[in-house]
């Protein structure tokens, strides 16, 4: 939902703050007072073509901030976090346009692409009327309007799951055939590789291991003179240091029953005394287990030759090398029982393509009954909407084979005028009749998870009852989704939850605008200036106090 929107040096508009509210939100003022503006400033933030004619003349940029609501909107929150973009429940959009050129997109203080603000800003605002329409100008959106219409959404989820298994299945096949010239070959190559690896019987760490070992017997003299002359030093030779080491230790434990203070040097003497035993008799254990093999240090120099082929080879480690092997086995097997596989392969797919078929044109059927039925409630609504001579269809032109979205593409048609063919709404609706075909198709579809719908020029060319209805039917829209409106008409206006009036002022030679949420007397007065115009009279009020209280008395409830 759309909380706040603030706007600077945009167009006519200097400063500027609107806080919406749930619910019905209407925007009334006089021609040129710039609620088009406030149009115009949302839609640069749903991805519109930002241009420098856009920047209040004599500064050098425009700033136009959104701050949305996502509260139960996972699937944004989910998309923006993929996107490194930090959210809670809410979510900041800037949008900055400069002269020079170097335009900005901010999401919650960071910077953001024009991209992600397209695939972002269609999920949280819709534009209907002469500026854009995201929904209805999208012949692809049209399929899944029908099949929320239908209620058949589950069955469309049943057939796509269906066809992503069919295309994954098929394009195995088709690999799988592609591969067929290649495939002995590749199951020599293969065979050769696993063989030549197993041959080696490769333990993980051994390199490791074995390069340690080679600098013990590449230095293995060094290694035995070390140690033994240690040992010999310590423990065995002459004047050996634990020989020395013996006796102070006797004379200083003799002169400790003289003086007791002196056990504690004993004990720590007699510490030292056990770890250089210990020490000097690993010397001489290491020593005795070494010896200059040359015969084994070739061995080992052949074993981390033959490793570091193989890893030149396949991978840089012994751990990537059998990993490799496994995959290497893997696709071994593949090609062996690739006769197996095809045979099993095609059979899925045949299965698949009947099952797919049958789930198609049971969609199909569907979405024709349908179809009969949203034209005719279309047509009603439509009719009801001071478009007497309107027409409504929906054209299905079926594919040759199985798609994604089922066996048909779908697209509505309209023709406002008697006589005139239906034609793709792109081609002929108007801002106008935009506004009131989704609006129609609100009455009849009203759920959707777009959360904000704004309508301009909605009630363009009707007048006295049929306002009215236009304002009836925006209270029962704005039952579900919040809605911000752009109307003339006091009939309309008299619906409103939240009534904002859009105001012009001349300031020190300067034009600016300004939005005042009005209540009680001064709505009234709004209400009582759309039907007379500048002169209000005590009768004109009443009037108004009427149409108002008509409008509360008519209009649904909002559920909270």
């Amino acid at each position: 939902m759309l909380t706040d929107l603030i706007i600077k040096n945009f167009a006519i508009i200097d400063a500027l703050h609107v806080s919406f509210q749930p619910g019905l939100n209407m925007l009334t003022g006089e021609t040129g007072a710039g609620k088009s503006i406030i149009i115009d400033a949302v839609n640069l933030i749903l991805g519109g073509r930002a241009s420098a004619d856009m920047i209040r003349t004599g500064e050098d940029e425009a700033v136009v901030e959104c701050l949305f609501d996502l509260a139960g909107q996972e699937d944004i929150r989910a998309m923006l976090e993929e996107s490194g973009i930090d959210t809670d429940t809410e979510l900041l959009i800037k949008r900055v346009v400069s002269r020079s050129g170097r335009n900005r997109v901010f999401m919650n203080g960071g910077m953001a692409t024009t991209s992600l603000l397209g695939d972002i800003a269609p999920q949280l605002v819709n534009i209907y009327g002469q500026h854009e329409s995201q929904t209805l100008l999208r012949p692809e959106n049209h399929l899944y309007l029908l099949d929320g219409f239908a209620g058949i959404v589950p069955l469309r989820e049943r057939y796509v799951g269906l066809h992503e298994e069919f295309r994954k299945t098929r394009e195995e096949l088709r690999q799988l055939e592609d591969n067929e010239r290649d495939a002995a070959r590749r199951t020599d190559l293969l065979s050769f590789q696993s063989g030549e690896i197993a041959e080696a019987a490769l333990l993980a760490g051994e390199d490791v291991e074995l390069g340690q070992e080679r600098e013990c017997l590449l230095h293995a003299e060094k290694l035995i003179r070390a140690s033994r002359g240690a040992y010999d030093a310590l423990y065995d030779g002459e004047g050996a240091l634990l020989g020395t080491l013996r006796t102070i230790i006797a004379e200083v434990e003799a002169a400790g029953r003289v003086d007791g203070t002196l056990a504690v040097s004993s004990a720590r003497l007699n510490e030292a005394y056990l770890s250089l035993e210990d020490a000097a008799l690993s010397l001489r254990d290491y020593g005795a287990r070494l010896e200059a093999d040359p015969g084994r240090l070739q061995e080992v120099d052949d074993r981390l030759d033959l490793i570091h082929r193989l890893k030149r080879k396949y991978a840089p480690t012994i751990e990537e090398i059998l990993a490799y092997k496994l995959e290497v086995d893997a696709e071994l097997d593949t090609l062996v029982h690739r006769e197996e596989r095809h045979g099993e392969l095609e059979e899925k797919l045949q299965r698949l393509e009947l099952a797919l078929r049958e789930e198609g044109r049971e969609l199909t059927r569907q979405r024709t009954e349908a179809a009969k039925r949203l034209c005719s409630a279309m047509e009603r609504e439509l009719h009801e909407l001071a478009m007497k001579n309107a027409h409504f269809d929906v054209a299905f032109t079926s594919h040759d084979e199985p798609r994604a979205t089922g066996m048909e593409r779908v697209e509505f048609l309209f023709s406002p005028n008697p006589g005139e063919a239906p034609k793709p709404l792109a081609r002929i609706a108007s801002g106008g009749e935009l506004s009131r075909l989704m609006l129609a198709m609100k009455q009849i579809h009203p759920e959707s998870d777009v959360p904000t719908l704004i309508f301009d020029e909605v009630d363009t060319g009707i007048g006295g009852a049929v306002s009215a209805m236009v304002g009836k039917k925006l209270k029962r829209v704005s039952r579900n989704q919040q809605v911000l409106c752009i109307t003339h008409h006091p009939q309309v206006a008299a619906f409103a939850d939240h009534h904002f009036k859009v105001n012009k002022a001349t300031e020190s030679g300067r034009t600016r605008t300004s939005v005042d949420l009005l209540a009680g007397d001064a709505r009234v007065m709004e209400v009582a200036r759309m039907l007379s115009g500048a002169k209000i009279t005590e009768k004109t009020l009443e009037h108004a106090r009427e149409m108002m209280e008509d409008a509360q008395c008519a209009g649904p409830a909002r559920k909270t």
